[in-house]
């Protein structure tokens, strides 16, 4: 790839597992959905859902019981979540914090990129260090969402950055895809899903991360 002396053009974060912790609220929320439908959510379920499409989350709970077309799945299920997080403060997960600071510190543009709600999404941006999202691609932005790469291309036309020079931080497999065929570096952070050893382009604990180890990518 070539680069430029501003490497990175910008960083772009996928939200549930990278940035916030709220996949175990989601999980909750859909074993409750179900049960009120006479079903059952299991673990596997939340496994299998994990890093897709929401429409595929809509489809598994309406497998599981909830008989109802998409946008109602999708607002119950939004509803459930939201009412719990409302009673909470946003927790970022351990060291990310300090890090979105030095990028917001450093004036490089950021992104949230995720299937889930943009919503939600927004929440997690908003109790950021003030100034560092610009941008938050969320479910109802996209008609293709990860692993296909247009999440991660409609974020950098967003920031007007050159996807090739952005780096993206990533914790599942279908988010690597996503942004590797979007032509960004990626770092891959620990998640529930584990990440085949070919996908990425470097891996770090959410702690590792800092702006030196990102702008070590340029050559890769």
């Amino acid at each position: 790839m070539t680069t430029t002396n501003t490497f990175p053009a910008a960083i772009l974060f996928d939200h549930d597992g990278t940035l916030v912790d709220t996949e175990p609220v989601w999980a909750a929320a859909k074993v409750a959905l179900a049960a009120e439908f006479g079903g059952t959510w299991t673990e596997q379920d939340t496994l299998d859902c994990l890093g897709l499409s929401m429409k595929f989350t809509l489809d598994r709970l309406r497998e599981r019981g909830v008989d109802l077309p998409d946008e109602q799945i999708n607002d119950l299920l939004v509803g459930k979540v939201r009412e719990t997080l409302s009673h909470r403060e946003v927790e970022f997960l351990p060291g990310i914090e300090p890090f979105l600071r030095e990028v917001r510190d450093a004036h490089i543009p950021a992104a949230i990129v995720t299937n889930a709600t943009t919503s939600i999404a927004r929440r997690t941006a908003d109790a950021a260090p003030e100034g560092t999202f610009s941008v938050v691609i969320g479910n109802d932005e996209t008609t293709h969402p990860k692993p296909n790469p247009q999440p991660y291309l409609l974020a950098a036309e967003r920031l007007g950055v050159d996807p090739t020079q952005c780096v993206a931080i990533e914790d599942s497999p279908s988010g690597v895809r996503s942004a590797t065929a979007a032509g960004m570096r990626v770092i891959v952070v620990p998640g529930e899903l584990e990440v085949p050893a070919e996908l990425g382009t470097a891996r770090m604990s959410h702690e590792e991360l800092n702006l030196e180890a990102v702008r070590a990518l340029v050559n890769q």
